[in-house]
């Protein structure tokens, strides 16, 4: 690899449904001969193309591959996967205006996913022997299909640059037909070991195959995984996340356009906050991978090139003060049992069955004869858990509820009272306390309310946390 100062640079997905917009402003921008390079971009799928190919991110439909796993006849899954290879010769299709740009983008389609059908009705094929278990390769097909949409987003993007005179390079870090196999750090090595990234722009795919599965331990995350392993390795100067918005300090619907402000700078602590309350900045294993390797992050809105963003680093604050609110539905599952004062045990066994159904915990209280967990998952599921708890503590109370959490996170709350005026702003806005929680590091505040309250209670925290003047703030935590 021959390596300049540079920056590593991801493209989301629904930023990459405007493609064509971005071309004049985030990959050219003016810029012209060794200006345009110096940077290597790593990009998603186009948008909606990865919710087809595996299941819906939000709701849940089932894609290409959750039609596989439950398949009781080819239909599904092949009528799936037809519709996936439409909407990607519609996205690119919108994005590409050259005719033998089309064309090769339509073959590159046709062979990956001719390739893939090929390869799913094989493996059923084999699996139809009794000495063979389709759920035993369930894990690979989910790898293989995820690699589909980068690798054809970033095929795209590539011949999109080229068009425009670009020097642009696709790497593509799929494994598509490999034999090979490779750590996480070989294969990225491997797909840019002869990039001059002086004089080319890698275009590079979001999904990078390796023997230990980014989808095993990552699944949606793995985009950001991948490109903050390539920052590290090669030593970027900035990794930058370009996103369709800025990092604000509140959602604007909820607050209001004018009320949120522009983060400008925060550090690692408050993006690991947001990631906990579902508002990822970054997956948390890709700013631990930044963190360690000293490369600072900066989250830029895609389509406002000449705004610096908000940059996210190591260092504390200069001063105290709340720097965003935002707020998460959750599950509270509470464990009584009037025999666990002075017992250990049960803490771990909860712990062991919120583990076993893969379920993300939020927060956590717990006192003599109580431990209530706040999570982050279906109703479905934590019915599971309660179940295995019932089963292990016959005698025990357990009660599930589906409740919000609110939270004010700042790189350094001393002094500022935050939970005293959380409480007072949101007895004035109505809004009933369910529970609070706020730990000596000082970084955020969590307010436990009524689902059908945390938007009321988002607005009042803002209002009296974030939109407050600064004098009234400093005058308050005097």
């Amino acid at each position: 690899m021959t390596f300049s100062i540079h920056t590593v640079e991801k493209i989301g997905g629904t930023s990459m449904s405007r493609l064509k917009e971005l071309l004049d402003t985030l990959f050219t921008g003016g810029r012209s001969g060794a200006d345009l390079y110096g940077r290597v971009f790593v990009v998603s799928a186009f948008g909606g193309i990865t919710d087809l190919l595996l299941e819906h991110k939000k709701s849940g439909a089932p894609g290409v591959y959750a039609l596989f796993a439950n398949d009781d006849n080819n239909h599904g899954w092949l009528d799936a996967l037809n519709r996936v290879a439409e909407a990607m010769e519609a996205a690119h299709g919108a994005v590409l205006d050259n005719p033998r740009d089309v064309s090769m983008a339509d073959d590159f389609v046709r062979e990956r996913i001719e390739g893939a059908r090929s390869c799913l009705i094989d493996l059923q094929r084999l699996c139809s022997y009794g000495q063979f278990r389709l759920s035993s390769h369930m894990a690979v097909i989910r790898e293989l299909l995820s690699g589909l949409g980068e690798a054809h987003s970033a095929f795209v993007t590539t011949l999109l640059l080229t068009r425009a005179g670009v020097n642009a390079r696709f790497i593509d870090l799929s494994g598509w037909r490999d034999e090979g196999e490779y750590t996480l750090e070989e294969r990225i090595r491997d797909g840019l070991k002869d990039c001059d990234i002086a004089t080319e722009m890698p275009i590079v795919t979001g999904y990078a195959q390796c023997r230990d599965g980014l989808m095993r331990e990552f699944d949606r995350g793995y985009s950001e995984v991948t490109f903050s392993q390539i920052a590290a390795l090669t030593g970027a100067r900035e990794a930058i996340i370009h996103k369709e918005f800025h990092l604000s300090s509140a959602d604007p619907k909820l607050v209001g356009e004018g009320k949120v402000r522009k983060l400008g700078r925060t550090n690692y602590d408050v993006a690991d906050q947001l990631s906990n309350m579902g508002m990822e900045a970054i997956h948390p294993k890709a700013a631990k991978t930044l963190r360690q390797a000293d490369v600072p992050l900066r989250i830029t809105n895609a389509f406002e090139p000449d705004d610096p963003g908000t940059l996210i680093d190591d260092q504390p604050a200069d001063a105290p003060g709340v720097e965003i609110v935002t707020g998460l539905n959750v599950v509270a599952l509470e464990v009584f049992e009037q025999d666990m004062v002075g017992v250990k045990g049960y803490d771990t066994a909860i712990l062991e069955a919120l583990r076993r159904h893969n379920v993300r915990i939020v927060s956590k209280t717990s006192n003599a004869n109580t431990i209530t967990h706040y999570l982050d998952a279906s109703l479905k599921t934590i019915r599971r858990v309660e179940r295995d708890l019932a089963g292990l503590y016959p005698s025990a109370e357990i009660t599930v509820q589906s409740l919000s959490v609110a939270s004010a996170i700042g790189r350094d709350l001393n002094g500022l009272k935050v939970l005293t005026r959380s409480l007072a702003a949101l007895e004035e806005a109505d809004v009933e306390v369910i529970a609070v929680h706020q730990t000596p590091r000082n970084v955020d505040v969590q307010v436990v309310v009524a689902r059908d309250d945390l938007e009321t209670a988002i607005a009042a925290l803002h209002d009296a946390l974030v939109a407050s003047p600064p004098a009234r703030i400093a005058c308050k935590a005097a």
